[in-house]
């Protein structure tokens, strides 16, 4: 992967930054995900989380908003995300 120089970057750090977590509606996803935010921001706010139910109410999306401080830190929350057993899409 090649590195963005901090310049070219199109996201300025630290910035709060929104990320949609979508996953079976099960108990104990949306805290799954809000560990998974506090592991990458300390002081994840849980009381901030979005949540929308699919229409058939099977699936659930979460939007977390954390405060990102580097492109590696986004780079380690998506991976750790997108392998989380609970989770289906990242976005």
């Amino acid at each position: 992967m090649r590195e963005i120089p901090p310049e070219q970057s199109l996201i300025s750090y630290p910035s709060a930054f929104p990320i949609k977590v979508m996953g079976e509606q099960v108990a104990g996803f949306v805290d799954a995900i809000v560990s998974v935010a506090r592991q990458f921001d300390p002081g994840f706010d849980a009381a901030t989380v979005e949540q929308r139910p699919s229409s058939g109410g099977r699936y659930l999306s979460v939007t977390i908003t954390i405060t990102a401080t580097s492109r590696e830190q986004l780079d380690e929350l998506y991976r750790t995300l997108t392998t989380h057993p609970m989770v289906k899409v990242v976005l």
